[in-house]
């Protein structure tokens, strides 16, 4: 995740799945009640294990798509 900010990881999550499935995957209010950028990054920042799981989403994500032969632009 060197160079990557959480603020690149949560708009490409958001651009891939959207708030609606992103928010099924990563069950917490700020994906779910709401959304945006700026409240989900104030809860991540402070809540390190929701962190890890969107961290652990956007790996998996990269994976999939590299297996699917696509890609979207690194921020």
């Amino acid at each position: 995740m060197h160079g990557l900010t959480l603020e690149a990881i949560v708009t490409a999550l958001q651009a891939h799945y959207g708030w609606q499935q992103l928010g099924e995957l990563v069950p917490v209010r700020c994906f779910t009640h709401e959304p945006s950028v700026g409240s989900s990054l104030r809860f991540l920042r402070k809540t390190p294990w929701a962190r890890e799981k969107v961290e652990s989403l956007y790996l998996f994500m990269l994976r999939e798509q590299r297996r699917q032969g696509t890609s979207t632009p690194r921020p």
